[in-house]
């Protein structure tokens, strides 16, 4: 099912929307502040973002810059009302894929939505994302907030596996067997301690990466 999150002050046009797309499918999170959002973004990502482009706790522009900065591809909509031609501007100046002006046809939005998705993918099972860091599979890059941080191929499937088991403890033992498997070399306990650390130094000692004494590790948020 895809996951769509709706960034909109108005219920009534939230509401709207949101049943539309629920007939078609979608799965939809309506959010009335970017704030809110943002901390959706953070435990998950979406297959599509809808913005408005005018909200009480920001704007929309400096709200796909930030998107942007973390997931590149993730596909966008921005909303804005008719005459609004600075907003579509800054919109694809800061990233937007399309937009769509108020007031729309929900069926033009749906098939604006579906013609931008068949362009890009399913971007949520490329990446991944925790806290301030962010992996996109298919290019193997790895970003601390907006900023591109270049691992070893020890340090990059390490921060792999974690990701991948977000929310639970990891062993050194499977990590141990993991890496021996994934790159062909075997890896006994101490390297595994230096790549972490390594690791770590790397992405600025990130609070969300946690140890578990003598048992392993956990990524998850804070």
């Amino acid at each position: 099912m895809r996951t769509i999150y709706y960034i909109e002050d108005d219920e009534n046009i939230a509401q709207l929307v949101s049943e539309y797309l629920s007939r078609h499918g979608c799965s939809v999170s309506v959010f009335p502040t970017i704030a809110g959002a943002k901390e959706a973004f953070l435990q998950r990502l979406p297959t599509l973002v809808l913005v408005d482009w005018n909200m009480p706790d920001g704007n929309g522009s400096a709200f796909c810059q930030w998107i942007r900065g973390r997931w590149k591809e993730l596909p966008v909509i921005f909303l804005t009302v008719r005459g609004d031609t600075s907003d579509i501007v800054s919109g694809f100046q800061n990233g937007a894929d399309d937009y769509v002006v108020k007031p729309f046809e929900l069926e033009v939005l749906y098939s604006r939505m579906q013609a931008l998705l068949r362009r890009t993918g399913d971007i949520p099972k490329q990446s991944l994302s925790c806290g301030d860091i962010s992996l996109d599979r298919e290019r193997r890059q790895v970003y601390w907030k907006t900023e591109e941080v270049f691992l070893s191929p020890l340090e990059y499937e390490l921060l792999l596996t974690l990701l991948e088991n977000q929310g639970r403890i990891v062993t050194r033992q499977s990590l141990l067997d993991k890496l021996w498997d994934s790159n062909g070399n075997f890896v006994n306990d101490n390297t595994l301690t230096v790549t972490m650390k390594r690791l770590r130094d790397k992405l600025h000692q990130p609070r969300s990466m946690k140890t578990v004494r003598s048992v392993g590790y956990r990524m998850e948020e804070g």
